[in-house]
């Protein structure tokens, strides 16, 4: 695996969310608590950018049907519905992270 250097640490406030484009997979990256997590920015279902969604802690909820994702591992909290109808959903991949310095690189 090799990490690919993203941003600085002082980019990403606690709080808020980033959309990185990187080796053509489109990655979310948070900071939750001044910890810095990455997953797929690409909903499973319907291919919502989760970037475009409401950060609520360590939850983003798809701008499309409403699933919850955890942006700390990427597991599916609670799957959304359409049209009254529950949508299976499944896990985001997570990618690690290593901070050196004030670069913050994401493992591909």
């Amino acid at each position: 695996m090799k990490y690919v250097k993203v941003a600085q640490t002082n980019e990403l406030n606690a709080g808020e969310k980033k959309k990185i484009s990187l080796e053509g997979k489109e990655i979310l990256m948070t900071n939750i608590q001044n910890s810095y997590y990455a997953i797929d920015n690409i909903c499973p279902h319907m291919g919502g950018s989760l970037y475009e969604g409401k950060l609520n802690g360590n939850h983003i909820i798809c701008p499309k049907h409403g699933s919850i994702f955890d942006v700390t591992t990427g597991k599916v909290i609670q799957s959304g519905k359409l049209f009254l109808l529950k949508v299976k959903v499944h896990d985001l991949h997570n990618y690690p992270i290593k901070i050196e310095g004030t670069d913050i690189l994401i493992g591909i």
